[in-house]
């Protein structure tokens, strides 16, 4: 169609829009959580009235509307860079710096854990329902639930007065496993997939794609960043640099495309260099307060978007008997994966304990890990871990989301 960009672009805009005005003026959830509720319902309805008026058709309408969107590339192509990047700049690399072995532990070692935890408990959890889903993909399913989104706990632990140390744990271990959990994922994925070939990945060739894919995202990273950082501090010009901010994120994500790094973690280390070097040294008080406004802006509503695809993402799913009871098993081996993925580094690094039960808690999943498993080729495996990862996401933004706000109150008295 002529105008099938533009026409999506409105849908999802004006939904995303409506459903966060209803949110504020009846509801007043915080804001994503509430767009994803009043979704589902909507999602819901849909489904309960083709169950009841299947000639309306109503589920084939919205499924036609998500084919066109197709959520995996346009979140992993499209929103993800601009979401990691807004994200990035409010870390404060201070204390980013001071914990940085926790921090740096959790993301890539706990990720690495929490996916041997989760693939193993969900492998023998198909053999007790006598599904049989190869080991491999049970992995694939560890390493797509294990990286959190810090989106919407971040915007609860504005609200109230949470420490420090604990906003930069939760935020830069967020931002940085992403780009970790995607790595582990590509490799885990490529294994699976050629489990059933006569090809196979070898280990060297497993390291070789690792070390690539996140020191070569790093390397990216603080190069286009410090070009960013050097042609900012030279003009006093906040439009130009807004300007210059927006081509650093899609350049330095078309680049990591095409080199095969990490995208996304070379637009989190550009984000951290400009949101404090680049604040503290190459910035006016004006164009600082533009740029963080203009970020804050993009970020809003690229996550009202995002949490919208996320609650349409209802429609098209089978949930079976057994399906269903992997969904409800699921969740409790998520918790128990990052609960021990995340005290080990704490203890290991005699950071205050009463951070365990906040940071497991706080470990919401989000679009990143729906987005991985429909990226996954069609087979009867992937029914399984689509409809695993959505039951553990809902339950992770709607259920934790929520109730992370009086525990951290209680936690931090």
């Amino acid at each position: 169609m002529e105008h099938a960009l533009l026409d999506l672009s409105a849908l999802l805009l004006t939904l995303a829009s409506i459903f966060g005005y209803i949110n504020h003026i009846w509801i007043k959830l915080p804001h994503t959580i509430g767009i994803l509720v009043i979704t589902l319902l909507f999602s819901l309805s849909v489904i309960a009235i083709d169950l009841m008026v299947p000639s309306l058709n109503l589920g084939g309408i919205v499924s036609g509307i998500k084919y066109n969107i197709n959520f995996s590339d346009t979140l992993m192509t499209g929103l993800l860079s601009f979401l990691l990047f807004a994200g990035a700049l409010h870390v404060d690399l201070e204390y980013l710096a001071k914990q940085k072995w926790t921090i740096g532990t959790m993301a890539s070692v706990g990720v690495i854990l929490s996916t041997l935890i989760i693939g193993y408990f969900t492998y023998l959890l198909f053999n007790f329902l006598g599904i049989q889903i190869p080991l491999e993909y049970c992995l694939v399913f560890g390493a797509l639930i294990s990286p959190t989104d810090p989106i919407a706990v971040l915007g609860i632990m504005k609200t109230v007065d949470a420490p420090k140390s604990l906003e930069a744990k939760i935020s830069g271990e967020s931002l940085f496993n992403d780009g970790v959990g995607i790595v582990v994922f590509t490799i885990l994925a490529a294994i699976a997939i050629s489990s059933g070939n006569e090809t196979s990945l070898s280990t060297t060739s497993i390291i070789h794609l690792f070390v690539r894919e996140a020191i070569g995202g790093i390397i990216l990273g603080l190069v286009t960043g410090f070009i960013s950082y050097r042609a900012i501090k030279l003009i006093n010009e906040y439009n130009l640099e807004i300007l210059i901010t927006l081509a650093l994120v899609t350049l330095t994500y078309s680049i990591a495309l095409n080199l095969h790094v990490s995208g996304p973690i070379a637009v989190v280390v550009a984000g951290i260099m400009i949101g404090n070097q680049g604040k503290k040294f190459a910035m006016s008080k004006t164009t600082s307060d533009h740029l963080f406004k203009f970020w804050s802006l993009i970020d809003e509503v690229l996550n009202s978007v995002l949490f919208l695809m996320i609650g349409f993402e209802l429609i098209g799913i089978s949930f079976t008997k057994p399906i269903l009871l992997a969904v409800i098993f699921s969740i409790p081996i998520m918790l128990i994966a990052r609960l021990t993925s995340i005290s080990l580094p704490i203890l290991i690094f005699s950071q205050p304990r009463n951070f365990i039960p906040l940071l497991t808690w706080g470990g919401l999943r989000g679009g990143i890990s729906v987005a991985l498993a429909l990226s996954l080729p069609d087979s009867p495996e992937k029914n399984f871990i689509l409809a695993m990862t959505y039951g553990v996401v809902i339950f992770s933004i709607v259920f934790q989301g929520l109730t992370f706000r009086p525990l951290l109150r209680q936690i931090i008295k």
